[in-house]
């Protein structure tokens, strides 16, 4: 039986806190957060949960709420990942995020750090820690890794997420939007060539058609761990993908591309009539905040859903054989509407939230358990078919298609799946692979 603390139970801690309250193997779930109300209202609805209200900016503050617990699920923002960890290692818990830290060093050399330094560190004291799994980046790193599997050679990984949920009382973000604002403002990164590239936010825009989507939309490079962790991991887990790239669209990246255009995503004071004021911190100001309750959600639902559009897509292109493949595969799980009827919950916080417990479940099952620091992708296929199955419960599935063309010396012919691949269907079922001639 194992105790658990859960530090910061927003939409996505808090999710995570409720699947692990139904989990045999649980026996104490610490619900820890700075602001105690939110903490005391999720402990008061679980039965194997207490409250405290923490301050996580202090290593011995975590390792206070920490002491005797086997797992530390972190669901604050980046800048505490660093300092949950170290208290993880001083009380010998093993430990879980999100989303890996972006230190001032560097994106990459933050990621660097925790390969070497960090998963060292945890190696040596026998303990697990597994970062950036949620769900992109979390579910994004195991569909690229089950695809690139099927191939002899990997060349190109693309991870495509547009979100574009739309409702009468302007809803900007489902998430942080200082978060949000954040990211959109950060220099982007892509692995190119077989080496860490970046670049100015919005990017090397494309129009593509997605699944569901009838029309073609706009997609722009976003700042994100997938192509920083897959470029490092390209030789050992990935069958040397030479590429990887992470697109974004949707209102919100729209909304916040005129922002940045105009300024208002700067950090830099600007002089107001003899005021400094700093945009970011105007914008932030003035922005609405995601909704964090049930009864908020409700009230943004009643007044009017507008639009309900999205798409996550997993594209992996390499070779079987002497013969070019390309796989597709589509995340799909419920919308807005019908993530807060089955869960009282976005589908922003659905998706991410119910993806964290799956990968946080698989942990406390000990279905994966080696010593050290790791991320999705380097899951071996054990666990992410442990995933993939337990996903599937929840209502998020995984729809691949494959297209292979045999190349022939005096002509080609294309083949074309014309169902998924290895797709864990709602009844969990797994559909084998079509054979192709």
């Amino acid at each position: 039986m194992q105790r658990i603390i859960v530090i910061g139970v927003g939409a996505q801690g808090s999710t995570v806190a409720k699947r692990l309250n139904e989990h045999p193997g649980v026996s104490e779930i610490i619900c820890a957060d700075y602001d105690f109300k939110a903490a005391r209202v999720l402990s008061d609805s679980l039965g194997k949960a207490s409250a405290l209200k923490l301050d996580a900016s202090a290593v011995k503050n975590v390792i206070q709420a920490a002491e005797g617990c086997d797992l530390i699920v972190n669901g604050l923002p980046l800048e505490y990942n660093l300092t949950i960890m170290e208290a993880a290692l001083a009380v010998g818990a093993s430990y879980f995020d999100m989303a890996g830290p972006m230190e001032d060093i560097g994106f990459v050399e933050s990621y660097k750090l925790l390969f070497s330094d960090w998963h060292a560190k945890f190696k040596a004291k026998g303990l697990t820690a597994l970062v950036g799994a949620g769900s992109s980046p979390g579910l994004a790193n195991i569909m690229a890794r089950e695809a690139v599997e099927k191939m002899d050679r990997c060349e190109t990984i693309s991870i495509y997420v547009y979100e574009n949920v739309l409702t009468r009382r302007f809803t900007p973000f489902w998430w942080s939007p200082q978060v949000a604002f954040g990211d959109m403002a950060y220099k982007t990164f892509r692995f190119e060539n077989g080496r860490h590239v970046t670049d100015k936010p919005f990017s090397r825009p494309i129009r593509m058609k997605l699944r569901g989507i009838d029309r073609e939309v706009r997609m722009v490079d976003h700042e994100h761990d997938e192509p920083v962790t897959m470029g490092l991991l390209a030789d050992t887990v990935l069958k040397g993908v030479r590429n990887v790239d992470f697109k974004y669209g949707g209102f919100g990246v729209k909304f916040s591309e005129l922002l940045y255009k105009m300024g208002l995503l700067s950090n830099q004071s600007v002089d107001l009539n003899g005021t400094p004021v700093v945009p970011m911190d105007l914008i932030l100001k003035l922005c609405p905040p995601a909704p964090k309750y049930p009864d908020e959600l409700k009230s943004i639902i009643d007044d009017g859903v507008v639009a309900e559009e999205g798409a996550f897509l997993v594209r992996v292109e390499g070779t079987k054989g002497k013969d070019p493949v390309r796989i597709d595969s589509y995340a799909v799980g419920p919308g807005l509407v019908e993530a807060f009827e089955t869960s009282g919950l976005s589908h922003e916080a659905y998706l991410t939230g119910q993806c964290a417990s799956v990968f946080v479940k698989m942990m406390v099952d000990d279905v994966f358990n080696a010593a050290g620091l790791f991320v999705p992708e380097q899951l071996d296929a054990g666990a992410r078919e442990y995933c993939f199955r337990n996903l599937a419960e929840l209502g998020v599935t995984i729809d691949e298609t494959l297209r292979q063309r045999t190349v022939y010396t005096r002509r080609r012919r294309k083949a074309v799946s014309k169902r998924p691949l290895s797709a864990v269907g709602r009844s969990g079922q797994t559909v084998q692979p079509a054979s192709f001639a």
